[in-house]
């Protein structure tokens, strides 16, 4: 009895210990279980995530692009219907026929003029204006400056609603890069647009038939391409504003076209039309070529940039001040590189009547000397 009693009192403590041994030994199986459930939801759960941002990172590029696109589409669409109708087609009357350009309408001071090349209606009897409904009307030339390749018509007969005004902003603001368009009617064929970018600023070019020797300053270079019966037409920004008028290009070049900048229009618009001629192209008198490597060892001078007088102009306003391969490398202590240069500078800074700085570099006996010579500017005369 005394055993039994021994072993009774035991078996309940024994019972317990094993239990909850296998209590334990569930309970780790179970939460192993349970965690190795829940890194492997969580795994999954990333997974999936990375798998969609993944995807959302693909999908916001291909957006992008598309969504970029679309608005390049748009704002050219929508620039070409805000513009088209300002846009006309001249036709010009000569003693060897018809010739063709264009020109854009403009609101100066309330009165609807049309702007275009001097070239386009140069030598003209007889002007005519038709506008994108394909109403034609009459004519008259305002005003005009073939040293800046501009003119300005009135159309005559024409009902208000025909006209419908760009804006000109400024220029000056351009940088080379920016998209342009370019909206006339080459070869006849009306309204057309085409694309590309400033390629260039402060060039010159010359049209030796209309200014002579003259050259036109300040000039815009463009990859629009332009054709013939685009001159005057407007070169505009995308914000569909007037920031040039397309005036010529390279014969046989491609991506070479030239515009008059806006702020040559803004400068003389207000005397095309009120005076009908503008008188403010500064003259020094001088004729002569760009500095180079090879024009410095020929003239023993010790600078390649410049601009190397070749002729002084008898009577003009340099005339006993300049001589023959001095070597203008400053106006008013702006460096002057080329003739690209000195031309803007006159076009851009001065006026006739204002006194300027110019720093040459001259040879004298030998010895090469660094002048400053003022020099008082004079109207450049009629073109020849």
């Amino acid at each position: 009895m005394g055993e039994f009693n021994k072993h009774s009192v035991n078996f309940p403590s024994t019972l317990f210990i094993v239990i909850f041994l296998a209590g334990l030994l569930v309970g780790g199986i179970v939460t192993y279980y349970i965690v190795s459930q829940e890194v492997t939801s969580l795994r999954n759960d990333l997974w999936v995530l990375e798998s969609r941002f993944s995807k959302l990172k693909g999908y916001q590029n291909i957006t992008y692009q598309n969504v970029t696109v679309q608005q390049n589409s748009t704002v050219l669409s929508l620039l070409y219907e805000k513009v088209k109708d300002s846009v006309v087609l001249i036709k010009g009357k000569t003693n060897t026929g018809w010739v063709q350009g264009s020109g854009f309408i403009y609101n100066y001071s309330g009165s609807m003029v049309v702007i275009t090349n001097y070239h386009v209606v140069h030598g003209t009897t007889m002007v005519t204006i038709r506008f994108s409904d394909g109403n034609e009307y009459a004519a008259v030339v305002n005003g005009s400056d073939p040293y800046a390749d501009l003119a300005v018509l009135t159309v005559l007969n024409a009902s208000e609603n025909e006209f419908k005004p760009l804006k000109i902003v400024s220029s000056s603001t351009l940088k080379v890069g920016e998209p342009v368009i370019a909206v006339g009617n080459p070869y006849g064929l009306v309204g057309s647009l085409t694309t590309g970018v400033v390629s260039a600023l402060g060039r010159t070019i010359t049209e030796e038939e209309y200014t002579g020797k003259f050259a036109i300053a300040d000039i815009i270079q463009t990859s629009a391409p332009i054709n013939p019966g685009n001159s005057g037409g407007p070169l505009i920004n995308y914000c569909g504003n007037v920031v040039g008028i397309t005036t010529a290009i390279i014969a046989q070049s491609q991506g070479l076209g030239f515009a008059i900048p806006s702020d040559t229009i803004i400068r003389e618009i207000a005397a095309l039309i009120e005076f009908g001629s503008y008188k403010g192209h500064s003259y020094l008198g001088l004729e002569g070529t760009d500095m180079d490597y090879e024009t410095a060892q020929e003239i023993h001078v010790n600078v390649t940039y410049g601009w190397r007088v070749v002729r002084v102009i008898p009577g003009g306003p340099s005339d006993g001040k300049l001589k023959p391969n001095d070597v203008i490398i400053a106006m008013n202590g702006t460096k002057i590189r080329n003739n690209d240069e000195l031309a803007s500078y006159l076009e851009e800074k001065t006026q006739p009547k204002n006194t300027v700085i110019l720093t040459i570099i001259r040879r004298t006996d030998d010895q090469l000397k660094k002048l400053n010579i003022p020099i008082v500017l004079e109207v450049r005369p009629p073109p020849s």
